[in-house]
């Protein structure tokens, strides 16, 4: 499995987020993204997952071009944004399920239950999920990425809201992914305590 990039280009408006962006990513590596507010990481890693079209360049995975919302896109990727992705008026254990079934993903859910528990979310999993701290809707977020058995995270700004217990279990979370052989593109401020390859890419300011 390898993700290839070439000569990535896009612009909202008359600004030029990036242009000739190019990287690969193989497994059991990580790629971090790094820049200021508005410098593109969003809009790239919505590009990796066919939520948005570069105006230009190359997307391949394993030498097949990925074009906006491909079959082996979503096979193969799995998108975290920045904001929680939960229902509100669905309890975390609902919404993971719900999660988990949108993925293409099957597990039982004595195996959800008990993802939710590592994630320190024993005596919270009925609750809805407004009634949930920003921090603990992250860590349904972390109990989705745990079973998602995806090939390559698309995560951005992941840690948000995470207490220092939580950053430490998503570390081990993409940990255990990356020592399986998957893939992780993460878009983030903060550093990453990862054993595996990381690889930084800044991406510049947005031109006035």
């Amino acid at each position: 499995m390898t993700l290839s990039a070439t000569g990535l280009t896009l612009s909202r408006g008359p600004r030029q987020l990036f242009a000739g962006l190019s990287f690969t990513l193989m497994p059991g590596h990580a790629l971090v993204l790094r820049g200021a507010n508005g410098s593109g990481k969003t809009t790239l890693l919505r590009v990796l997952a066919g939520l948005t079209v570069a105006d230009g360049g190359d997307l391949r995975w394993n030498g097949e071009r990925w074009t906006a919302l491909c079959a082996s896109q979503r096979v193969a990727s799995l998108y975290l944004g920045h904001t929680n992705a939960l229902k509100d008026e669905l309890s975390a254990a609902e919404n993971l399920a719900e999660n988990l079934a949108f993925d293409g993903v099957k597990v039982a859910d004595s195996l959800q239950r008990q993802c939710l528990d590592s994630m320190g979310l024993a005596d919270r999993q009925h609750l809805p999920a407004r009634r949930l701290s920003q921090g603990q809707k992250r860590r349904v977020g972390l109990a989705r990425l745990a079973l998602a058995r995806k090939p390559l995270w698309l995560l951005d700004e992941p840690t948000n809201a995470l207490d220092a217990e939580g950053v430490a279990l998503f570390s081990t979370v993409v940990a255990g992914h990356l020592q399986h052989g998957g893939m992780a593109c993460i878009a983030t401020h903060l550093p990453l305590a990862l054993a595996a390859p990381v690889h930084e890419l800044v991406l510049g300011e947005v031109p006035g």
